[in-house]
């Protein structure tokens, strides 16, 4: 199951306009918008940047920021939205946080795991696990560090991973083990986590990226000995190289190789990477202005120490975030009014005339 980890853009805020089903709203700064701090330590009961409707079941995709998308083992494509959790059947879209009484929260990152089970990062109502018949809530109360989840991943043990804005918490299936800075970790606001082939965890945060050898935190610096700082994104590619994204930009290294082979491909600004099937990394990035946004393309090379080339694919006055590949070999990826499919040559945003 491939990891998809939030981004965040660091750039000028600014205010835009939404709208809702008819009722205009005004969104909240860049920094809401990426990844907004919790409000207090204690459950929240209402998330004041929630754009949900009533609606339970349209034709149309949704009009909000949608942070993340995976493609399920039955083949349903789950949202994670300002909108709630929502479910695309190849028909309809489905608004589950509407029809099951969720709690009213934006949705910010999803993960199937090995089982089968579901998992929903929210910002502010914690953890949702789905099951295929019911949700279940997790929260500080049931010992999670925070209720602000980032990302989610599932390690080779089947262990799960939530990266918070409180520090991370490992979940066995019964009990919740925490980390934060007093067990060594960079930073307790964390991005993104993912396990190299050595078993190492990659750990992206608003601070210093660290890895964990499941002992201690190490903070992982460049050539110069400096720190990553904000990193948004990590993955580990099938060549084994692990992929860094955030304010430095987009950055490859071999865990296996000295700093010498710590390569940086781009100096903008980078939200998210991908990994298709057949191994060409995706992102988003900063554009030459820094209002737009660029969806790239880095083609896999038969050399695997040869750099790869950007190929960019769409330009927009919109944000991207979250990209998958589906079983069909379309590119999917959230932006600030719902969902865009690419097959190749032309890109669906399921929107209705009004909202085109």
């Amino acid at each position: 199951m491939k990891v998809y980890i939030q981004c965040y853009s660091i750039f000028a805020l600014f205010i835009f306009i939404t709208s809702c089903k008819g009722q205009q709203q005004t969104a909240p700064s860049q920094e809401v918008i990426n990844q907004p701090k919790q409000l207090a330590k204690n459950l929240l009961e209402k998330d004041p940047y929630f754009a949900g409707t009533k609606t339970i079941t349209t034709p149309y995709g949704p009009n909000s920021i949608t942070r993340n998308i995976i493609q399920d083992s039955k083949g349903f494509f789950w949202l994670a939205t300002w909108d709630g959790i929502i479910r695309y059947d190849g028909t309809s879209f489905t608004n589950f946080t509407n029809k099951e009484g969720l709690r009213r929260f934006r949705v910010f990152t999803i993960l199937e795991d090995k089982m089968g089970i579901i998992w929903f990062g929210t910002i502010g109502a914690g953890v949702y696990r789905y099951d295929g018949k019911s949700f279940t809530n997790f929260t500080i109360k049931e010992g999670l560090v925070n209720d602000s989840v980032a990302c989610i991943y599932e390690d080779k043990a089947g262990n799960i991973w939530f990266g918070t804005q409180g520090g991370i918490s490992k979940y066995d299936g019964n009990s919740f083990q925490n980390f934060t800075t007093k067990e060594g970790l960079t930073d307790n606001d964390v991005n993104a986590i993912v396990e190299d082939k050595n078993g190492q965890f990659w750990i992206g945060t608003r601070g210093d990226a660290c890895f964990y050898d499941g002992q201690t935190f190490t903070n992982f610096k460049n050539k110069e000995g400096k720190s990553f700082k904000n990193v948004r994104c990590v993955i580990a590619d099938k060549n084994g190289y692990i992929w860094l994204g955030g304010n430095d930009g987009l950055w490859r290294y071999d865990p296996d190789k000295n700093l010498e082979l710590l390569s940086n491909l781009s100096t903008k600004f980078v939200g998210y990477i991908y990994e298709d099937t057949k191994g060409n990394i995706w992102t988003n990035s900063e554009g030459e202005d820094s209002h737009q946004w660029v969806l790239s393309r880095y083609d896999a090379k038969p050399f695997p120490y040869e750099l790869p080339i950007a190929t960019p694919i769409r330009t927009e006055d919109n944000m991207f975030f979250g990209i998958i590949e589906d079983r069909e070999s379309n590119v999917w990826f959230g932006t600030l009014k719902g969902i865009c499919r690419y097959d190749g040559k032309s890109f669906n945003y399921f929107r209705d005339k009004m909202n085109k």
